[in-house]
């Protein structure tokens, strides 16, 4: 009857032991972390001691203790064993367990972590299982046991501990599996971050004029800076593009490029974006959000139209920059993040100012190092340049091979481009896509110069000041467009290479009426 109840105290161990190890298995991915528990568990539960988790290094064809409850890191570092060498060895070799009643009188039982001492004084059991995967052995389990009363068999310790060797074999598969995938994602991350870095890189932008060249350098020498950039220059000019070559030109390159245009957001939604918000700090707020600051931590945020910020907004955004810390909306949480600020605007910030627009502290706070870019009509010798390129872009995304003849080059240098950069590329898109033939010659474009009865040569026009004059030009170019396109403004823009925003600016601007 004794001995029936120290059976059924055995098994009643055993459930609870595999039900905590079955419970540790399902709480993390982390090898290291499960196996050092269910070693605990081995211990606690069982009294098995000195569980040790020895996996083949596949490098060097070694058993290395990958987990060891009851050893230093001394005698852990001590436990290394070839292919059939020691006890540990053998069971690698054959796959089968290896049961050692007393280690003393083992020969083959090496005994290389010397955790043991003198082992022929002591009554120590070794018992040994292999860990595998698919079948194939992958590494050992072992314990050992001190038996003093001899009620317990060593069929039953085999057989839970070919049963934990069979989990931790699983465990070891998704383990590798997970690490393998981390791997993959890095060289896949390292490898986007180079190709971004190679996309953005400073010869990459166009241009040969004066005015590009002064610009490189100005980039070239802010980039390796951490100064607060501000870009100036009209719709179209690339700003942005600057701006992501001053990034990957950057000790940052590596690290997040956050870019938010703060034009057309309501004023609440623009400091959501900015600064993040608590779950449920206003009507919607159904998830705690994080916002451009928090993302672009460590990295750069770019924000572009920085000119029409509201007052409140730009209060809290020169907060930042002071202090370089925040709060998300509902919170009370300070957050601080290390970004490198660039923004944008084709405002007059100083008129801005002036007028009390714009705040003047957030001003100087901003404009640490300008940066203006020209229009097109103030470097039309770029202009053969960037056709050529688009040509190259938009000849590869429609699988095409269309040319330009040097008269059609000749007549888009003359032209005002009041869009800019952004105008050509539109217009070269559409030369490419619409083409008939093989080359563009000059008589081709009246049919994609759709306001080039609008256009006029450099010095031509009736007003005296160079402003007035550019005025005049912009005016009759967004007349006809309008007129085009039966006065719908998103055509118009889009005939233009502007935004439906800049459109509706500029028919304000010079109270242009159907």
């Amino acid at each position: 009857m004794v001995i029936k109840d120290i059976i059924s105290d055995h098994k009643i161990l055993e459930l609870t032991a595999l039900y905590e190890i079955s419970r540790t298995f399902a709480s993390s991915l982390n090898l290291k972390v499960t196996t050092n528990k269910i070693m605990e568990i081995f211990a606690r539960v069982l009294g098995m001691r000195r569980g040790t988790l020895t996996l083949l290094d596949p490098e060097n064809g070694e058993l290395v203790i990958e987990i060891a409850h009851g050893l230093s890191e001394e005698e852990i570092a001590r436990g290394r064993y070839k292919i059939g060498e020691g006890i540990t060895g053998k069971v690698m070799e054959s796959g089968e367990p290896i049961i050692v009643p007393d280690i003393g009188k083992e020969p083959l039982f090496l005994n290389k972590t010397k955790a043991r001492g003198n082992i022929a004084e002591q009554n120590i059991s070794f018992i040994c299982v292999p860990v595998k995967i698919h079948g194939e052995v992958i590494g050992v389990l072992s314990v050992d046991r001190l038996f003093k009363d001899g009620t317990r068999s060593f069929e039953e310790d085999v057989r839970i501990l070919t049963v934990v060797a069979s989990l931790i074999g699983q465990a070891v598969k998704i383990s590798r599996m997970v690490d393998e995938e981390k791997k993959t994602l890095i060289e896949r991350n390292i490898y986007l971050q180079n190709e971004l870095k190679a996309r953005h890189r400073l010869e990459n932008v166009v241009g040969r004029s004066k005015r590009m060249e002064e610009i490189y350098d100005s980039i070239v020498k802010v980039s390796q800076s951490k100064a607060t950039v501000l870009l100036r220059g009209e719709s179209g000019t690339g700003k942005e593009l600057i701006a992501k070559a001053i990034h990957y030109n950057s000790p940052r390159y590596d690290k997040p490029f956050i870019k938010l245009s703060c034009v057309a957001l309501p004023e609440n939604l623009l400091e959501s974006e900015l600064f993040g918000h608590e779950k449920g700090s206003f009507t919607g707020a159904l998830d705690m959000r994080k916002g451009r600051f928090e993302l672009a931590d460590g990295g750069t945020l770019f924000l572009d139209e920085i000119g029409d910020m509201s007052p409140s907004t730009q209060l809290k955004l020169l907060r930042v920059l002071q202090e370089r810390k925040f709060e998300r909306i509902g919170g009370n949480k300070t957050i601080s993040v290390d970004i490198r600020l660039i923004t944008a605007t084709n405002r007059d910030l100083e008129r801005a100012v002036k007028e009390g627009i714009f705040r003047e502290d957030l001003y100087y706070r901003l404009n640490v190092v300008p940066i203006f870019l020209p229009p097109l009509r103030e470097r039309r010798e770029d202009i053969p340049f960037l056709v050529d390129h688009f040509l190259k872009k938009f000849n590869k995304e429609n699988r095409k091979n269309i040319e330009i003849s040097h008269k059609a080059i000749d007549i888009l240098m003359q032209q005002e481009w009041p869009g800019n950069v952004r105008e050509l590329e539109n217009l070269v898109e559409r030369i490419v896509v619409m083409a008939k033939g093989d080359q563009i010659m000059a008589k081709d474009l009246s049919d994609h110069l759709s306001i080039d009865a609008g256009s006029k040569k450099p010095g031509a026009g009736a007003t005296t000041t160079l402003t007035g004059k550019i005025e005049d030009i912009e005016k009759d170019q967004i007349m006809a467009a309008l007129k085009k396109t039966g006065w719908i403004r998103a055509r118009a823009a889009k005939l233009l290479g502007i935004t439906p925003r800049q459109i509706g600016y500029k028919i304000k601007k010079y109270s242009i009426k159907a």
